[in-house]
Formats: structure tokens, sequence, C-alpha cells
């Protein structure tokens, strides 16, 4: 909110330091990177300025600028905004085995997206994708934002209900005065008090209790690092204090650390079933098995019936084995459509899909999973 704006120009002065600087300072958080044994991130709003999302308290920040009566011009949606370098180095470095957690501030769902195992990431303010079952505790993850606008700013209930206990589901956003959701915030403050090397890129640092989890990692002896344009309140702690744009210096650790950073690839995954011989059921999902809200329409090419909403359910006059079906996706990034064929003759009654597409190339790429 605008009263959380820096309050003077030297707060909101960003610097960058010379590259000379910058390099020594790659080569040294490479060599701590692979020294370390519990290496944890902790990001903000600075890691997805550079995929077009406004940060809050810059020069042009949300914030900054509702504190001068004014609103920020244009930006991306987070539901088309496409990870960047320092979201896809993060991946990168959990694959290798170097990070172990990540915590972040963010709620535009970009870690998520990038494919980085939702559970070594603790999202504190929440994910604006995401649905959650207050009774039953089921989450549902969604290509579209799970916000009813039409609430007051602490009323979280959706208009879905929740389709394994029937409660009403709820947005996930933390808002200001409101607690952190206990699971994030617990794993958050465990792995900052066992990290021996604690990487902050692209926050302010003034947004508590989230605020003091690089602290306790340099309570506890870690070393703390600090990557933000603006100066913040935890500098004096810092083991080192780098000014630059995150993905220019992440790129130059990846190269200290000899890996390279991915092209981001948009990844969804569908179940093909049989519910009963009569009925063919086709669902998005997340691979840890969270029901993800991802088609806008399904096509059973057979028949030419298209269902336009969840659940997706062709009910067959008949007993069928092999289908023709066309997938229709949210078009958050325009994704094409995609026809596939499946055939339950061998016995099986389900079939898990795995569709990959690279922005750059425009097609999917279909695997069988199972």
């Amino acid at each position: 909110m605008a009263f959380s704006a820096h309050k003077d120009a030297e707060q909101v002065r960003e610097f960058e330091s010379d590259e000379t600087t910058l390099e020594k300072q790659a080569s040294q958080l490479a060599q701590w990177i692979r020294e370390s044994k519990h290496f944890v991130a902790f990001t903000g709003a600075g890691i997805s300025t550079s995929a077009g999302i406004p940060d809050f308290r810059g020069p042009q920040g949300v914030w900054t600028l509702r504190a001068k009566g004014e609103y920020p011009k244009g930006g991306t949606s987070t539901l088309s905004a496409v990870p960047t370098k320092g979201h896809m180095a993060l991946v990168e470095m959990e694959k290798a085995g170097l990070l172990k957690f990540l915590i972040s501030q963010n709620c535009d769902g970009l870690h998520r997206r990038s494919g980085f195992p939702p559970e070594k990431l603790a999202e504190l303010h929440g994910n604006s994708n995401l649905d959650r079952c207050i009774k039953c505790g089921k989450e549902y993850l969604r290509d579209f934002h799970t916000r009813n606008h039409s609430n007051h700013v602490h009323e979280h209930r959706t208009v879905r209900k929740c389709p394994a206990c029937d409660d009403w589901l709820h947005d996930t956003i933390i808002n200001f005065s409101e607690s952190l959701p206990e699971k994030p915030l617990r794993n958050g403050f465990l792995n900052s008090r066992q990290s021996d090397l604690h990487l902050v890129i692209g926050s302010s640092l003034t947004v508590s209790p989230a605020c003091r989890m690089p602290q306790e990692t340099s309570t506890s002896g870690g070393k703390l690092v600090i990557i933000n344009l603006q100066k913040t309140p935890l500098d004096p702690l810092a083991d080192l204090r780098i000014f630059a744009k995150v993905d220019t210096f992440i790129e130059k650790v990846m190269k200290h650390l000899k890996l390279q950073i991915p092209e981001w690839t948009l990844r969804r995954w569908v179940q093909i079933s049989m519910k009963d011989e009569n009925t063919l059921q086709i669902a998005g999902l997340e691979p840890d098995g969270t029901p993800a809200s991802i088609l806008s329409q399904v096509e059973l090419l057979n028949t030419g019936e298209k269902l336009q909403k969840e659940p997706f359910e062709f009910h067959l006059k008949s007993p069928e084995k092999k289908f023709k079906l066309r997938f229709y996706f949210m078009g958050n990034y325009n994704e094409p459509s995609i026809d596939f064929e499946v055939n339950f003759e061998n016995g099986k009654n389900e079939s898990r899909l795995r569709f990959e597409l690279k922005l750059s190339k425009n097609n999917w790429d279909v695997f069988v999973e199972k």
C-alpha cells in the first residue's frame, strides 16, 4: 500500500556498481554457493521486473507512485509474464543440487510456473493463481487469477467450491495486516536457521516478518548476500552487498558456476481417464497431483461434442476405447490447441500426458508419462 512506500529520496535512490566490482562479486558468490551445505534464496519483486511486472518501492514502483497520487503505466499481466533469467537460474541451481530452499515474497506465481519444485518453495504472501480449501486443505492451481475483486480487501472467499468437500474455496493472497500462512512461514524460518548461505534477490527487506528470515541466517552464523539496487535495512549484516540488476548479475554467477540458464518451457499436465465404461474424464494437474485449471475447452472429435467448463466429462452413449481429443488451453501465451489420440484397448483406464511448449517454437511436444 502507499503508506509502505519509502519516505525519502535516499531510500528510493538506486545504485549500480561498476563492471569490475560486479565480476569480482560474482566470482565470490559462486565460490560460496559451491561450498555451501544449505544454500537458501529469498526473492522480492525485483526478480520479476525484467518480466514487465513493476516492483513496489523502486522509483517507478507501485507504492512509490501511489504515494504521489499516480499509478503505474502499462506493465505485463502476471498471467502472461515469462519467468526471467533470475527465475530460471534458481531452477537450474536447485536441479544441480546447490539450492536447497527458496523463499519468496512474490504472489505473481512465476516461481511455480518456472518449474521450481513446490515442496522446496515457501510463497509467504500467497499465489494469485492458487485456490485453497480452508476446510480440507486441498489446493487448486489456476491459469487465471483466483481473487474475487468484488470482495472486501480482507474477504478471500471465491465463487468456486471445493470438489473434494463442497466447501467454499479461498484465494491465497496475503494483504497488509493479515497473518502469513503457517506452513510457508514455518518452513521459511526453519530453512533460514539451517542456512549457511542466504541470498536475497530484489527485496527492500522492509516487510515483516518475512524480512527477518535472512537476518536469522546471519544471526545463526551463516553468510548473508543481498542483491538489490536500493539500500536495505539489513545491509550492515551483509557479507556481500551487490548493487546490480538481477538478471545481469545472475548471468555472471551462473558462468562462474559453469551452469547454463535454461530457456523457459511452458509445461502442462493432463490426465485422461475412464471414470466408468461410459464416462471419459479429462483434468489438468500439476506433477505433485495438485489439480490445475489449464484448459478452456476440450473437444471429443469422435462426436464433435465440445465442453467449455470443468469438470470435463464426456458421457458416452456406448462403451468406447479409442478417442480423438482436441485440447484448448487458456491462451495466456497464445498457446495453440493440440489434437491427441488415446487408446484404452490395452486394458488401461487412464493416461497422463505432459505438454511442453517453447515460445520460440510455438508448437507442443507431447510426452506420455503413464
